[in-house]
């Protein structure tokens, strides 16, 4: 049995991607499921696969379902669709795209086959990631939920324009010239 590796990148980055292993006999929407947990993306919006080329130019549609919308040929339904089937070149491409309000592309490239399969691995399955995934609804930072529990206890809030009071009180412009000066005779040479 034929084992497909994909590296799954996101179209405006690159440098974060997520390989996936998964059986040609399996289907798009395992192809699916996978990408969207590589990425921890939730699984509630419409998506769909586009078979393509070298060019990443959208071929035929690979679809979760029939959508309202008018398609040049009938779509292909993707938990009906065997990945083997759509592979016809050793380097093929797909565009996956993840719900159509907020349009999250991945640019999805046949990086590697093999005839063995890792009996210990349930496929699909993520075997490598890079970069740090995106938040799908908004803001993701490194410290994750931890960060309001920070904001709550330093209270980050106060004092929003980054200035302190720090050397207004009792200071003259005379005060701070007299100190300069001496500071200027007090050096050693």
């Amino acid at each position: 049995m034929a084992i497909l590796k994909f590296r799954a990148y996101l179209e405006e980055d690159d440098s974060v991607y997520r390989d996936i292993a998964i059986r040609h006999t399996q289907h798009f929407d395992e192809l699916r499921l996978a990408i969207l947990k590589a990425f921890e993306f939730d699984t509630k919006h419409q998506s769909t696969f586009y078979r393509s080329n070298d060019s990443w130019l959208k071929g035929r549609e690979i679809t979760l379902e029939l959508y309202e919308k008018e398609y040049k040929a009938a779509p292909l339904i993707m938990s009906e669709t065997s990945i083997g089937s759509e592979i016809h070149d050793p380097s093929q491409k797909f565009v996956f795209v993840y719900d159509f309000t907020r349009l999250w592309s991945f640019l999805i490239e046949l990086i590697n086959v093999s005839k063995e399969e890792n009996p210990k691995l349930t496929y699909p399955c993520t075997i490598r990631s890079e970069g740090i995934a995106p938040s799908q609804y908004g803001t993701k930072s490194l410290l994750g939920d931890r960060f309001m529990d920070v904001e709550e206890k330093y209270d980050l809030t106060a004092g929003i324009d980054g200035f302190g009071e720090e050397g207004e009180e009792g200071e003259s412009k005379e005060e701070e010239s007299d100190e300069d000066a001496g500071a200027d005779t007090e050096q050693e040479f």
